[in-house]
């Protein structure tokens, strides 16, 4: 159990090698074949790695075993999740989370085109932060098994916002893209862990994964707005400023709500 946060520090950084090789492989295909081409790459390697779900053997055991707590219907566990304050606090931290990654990884490069930078740097910042999380996700899992959790993940959400609000506010240059796109990667998906962490310590690892599923459920929603949104407001304002101030405020109410619940 003390390795856990760690462990999904592992998984989360291993998914951004694949952000880093893909963004720039599709990126170019993209320019030479077309964004049709593209997507069928994609699709080509997503069914390429789909039968390795297949040869996973959920019996193997590593170790000695994890005394499980008593089974308990998922119907209850939901229902107890539900009225815990700080599962519905979670929950509304991963939302912003989702609200923000969605909203740069989407509309970044064209707004680095409406600055006038240069050409494909929005696939190489996006690259970068694949890059950067590879280290970020693992050091919020080494800091979840050693610091309480709460506090991690708060102060994860501070550094991130600030980030964005400086960037936001500073003249944009090549450089100060590439400086963004580390100190975002660093903090990217290191809230999986900890977040997942958080509902194993509370909950157990019983029923982990549909409780983590309600939770990324509530990102993927924020991932939702996060990608519509600014959308709609460039077409409605011709700027996306309106987006950066609301992911900038999104992140400083959810680190008071994660700082804040550390002292329940």
């Amino acid at each position: 159990p003390e390795k856990r946060s760690m462990a999904m520090g592992l998984v989360s950084a291993g998914g951004s090698a694949g952000q880093v090789l893909m963004v720039p492989l599709v990126q170019g295909i993209r320019l030479s074949s077309g964004i049709a081409t593209s997507l069928f790459v994609l699709a080509f390697v997503m069914l390429l790695i789909a039968p390795l779900g297949m040869v996973l053997d959920r019996r193997a055991r590593v170790g000695t075993p994890v005394q499980e707590t008593p089974a308990v219907p998922l119907r209850k566990v939901l229902g107890q999740a539900a009225g815990h304050r700080g599962y519905r606090l979670l929950s509304l931290g991963f939302f912003t989370c989702g609200f923000q990654l969605a909203f740069i990884a989407t509309h970044l490069p064209e707004y680095l085109s409406l600055c006038h930078m240069p050409l494909g740097l929005g696939a190489t910042a996006l690259a970068l932060i694949g890059l950067f999380n590879m280290a970020g996700s693992w050091a919020c899992g080494w800091l979840g098994g050693r610091f309480r959790q709460h506090y991690v993940l708060g102060w994860l959400y501070v550094i991130r916002s600030v980030t964005i609000g400086a960037f936001f506010l500073l003249p944009k240059s090549p450089t100060s893209v590439v400086v963004f796109a580390a100190v975002m990667g660093l903090t990217w998906l290191g809230t999986v862990p900890l977040t997942s962490g958080l509902v194993a310590k509370v909950f157990g690892t019983r029923h982990l994964g549909s409780l983590f599923g309600v939770c990324f459920l509530s990102h993927q929603i924020g991932s939702f707005l996060g990608a519509w949104l600014g959308g709609l407001v460039f077409d409605l304002t011709g700027s996306y400023s309106l987006l950066w101030e609301a992911t900038v405020v999104a992140g400083l109410v959810a680190a008071m709500l994660q700082i804040g619940r550390a002292h329940v």
